[in-house]
């Protein structure tokens, strides 16, 4: 039990962290044209995307194990 309070701690504190947004960030890119807004855009979830797969390869992982226990 205390293992999934933890855990559910931790999604809510990282969903509320992805919700804010870099004041620089958007009036830049509202004033992007369009080839420029998709390039940003396009680094963004690059730049993204390592962290989210080492998070799913934790949970796995992590998963994996608690299920050959029970």
């Amino acid at each position: 039990m205390y293992k999934k309070a933890i855990l559910l701690l931790i999604c809510l504190i990282s969903a509320s962290i992805s919700f804010a947004q870099c004041v620089m960030c958007t009036k830049t890119a509202a004033s992007l044209d369009d080839n420029s807004a998709r390039g940003l855009n396009g680094g963004i979830i690059y730049l993204a995307f390592m962290p989210l797969a080492f998070m799913l390869i934790i949970g796995y992982k992590w998963w994996k194990q608690n299920k050959e226990i029970l």
